[in-house]
């Protein structure tokens, strides 16, 4: 069965604690094989969870590929150990296969209870919803998950898709309808970044050509004035639709969502706030397809009484679980 729109209960005078985790995209074959890809997605999954200890554990995309049911269904069934409620937007890679393949994975994933995905108004795809995290029944986050589709055309071929302009107005009615229940502030998970990925690092990095060690990141000399509790890293393409999709501006005139967390990169970890905003991409979890195992782990989203508070990457060392 598909889920009324869920709130969770934020103790008082403790931090609600999200852990995101991002691209495990392991194939049938590494499942079938169990191979080194699927011991490190599990492997790190299992450390995060244990040093973290989550109230949600959320997954920003590429779970798999398009038609991998079989991938679904073991991953549903790992998740579900953890005795955690979870949640998760589709990536690029789990939409590639199409609508109808897409309905077979939602029916994996609709029989499990302590898996919180809801498919929403088909129109916009598949995965736009909402989940607010409440203390004394006073909501003081909104998680706002999109669908960023696959890809579209774009010029003589294809490019990275962007959000349609329904799911724009419908953005805006989640945004009234969470001012009105009388949350002040929304975090936005989604697969593929926003255009404004780009503009926050060529005006946050004295040097966007540069790749900083990942320690350095955390410093301030890179960053320009105005961005030093910036961190993280460009080691790729920020692979966006390539023009401006007009969702940032959206974001920015309406002023409630403070947050924006993105999959998509596998080496890509920076967050920077941005015009009142902060752009995260998500630690890659896992070596599924490629990975640097430097930048592996999960991304922390703390959330206090006035919204999240803190949000940061957790390492973990492959030779933490690796024989």
């Amino acid at each position: 069965m598909w889920h009324a729109m869920n709130s969770l209960q934020k103790e008082t005078n403790r931090d609600f604690v999200i852990l995101n985790l991002t691209d495990t995209q392991i194939t049938a074959e590494e499942l079938q094989n169990k191979s080194n890809a699927l011991t490190t997605v599990c492997g790190t999954t299992s450390a995060l969870v244990e040093k973290v200890r989550p109230d949600l554990i959320t997954v920003t995309g590429d779970l798999t590929y398009g038609g991998s049911v079989p991938v679904y269904e073991f991953y549903a069934d790992f998740m579900d150990t953890f005795g955690i409620k979870w949640t998760f937007v589709w990536g690029n890679h789990d939409n590639q296969a199409g609508i109808a393949e897409t309905r077979k994975a939602e029916s994996v994933f609709a029989s499990h209870p302590l898996c919180l995905f809801e498919r929403g108004d088909e129109a916009l795809g598949s995965g736009n919803y909402c989940i607010d995290i409440t203390e004394n029944g006073v909501p003081v986050e909104t998680l706002i998950f999109i669908d960023s589709h696959d890809r579209v055309p774009y010029g003589d071929g294809t490019a990275y898709a962007k959000l349609i302009p329904e799911q724009l107005e419908w953005y805006r009615a989640q945004i009234a309808a969470s001012t009105a229940r009388g949350c002040k502030e929304s975090t936005i998970f989604l697969h593929i970044p926003i255009y404004a990925f780009n503009d926050a690092y060529s005006a946050a990095m004295n040097d966007p050509e540069y790749k900083p060690y990942i320690a350095e990141s955390y410093g301030k000399s890179i960053w320009n004035e105005g961005y030093t509790d910036s961190f993280g890293v460009k080691y790729e393409k920020i692979c966006s639709h390539p023009e401006d999709d007009g969702v940032f501006d959206t974001v920015c005139e309406l002023g409630h969502t403070k947050n924006i967390i993105a999959g998509h990169e596998h080496i890509n970890n920076f967050s920077i706030p941005y015009r009142g905003v902060r752009l995260t991409y998500a630690l890659k979890t896992g070596s599924g397809c490629y990975w640097n195992r430097e930048l592996n782990g999960g991304t922390v989203i703390k959330v206090g009484s006035a919204g999240v508070s803190d949000i940061f990457h957790v390492y973990v060392d492959p030779c933490e679980y690796l024989n």
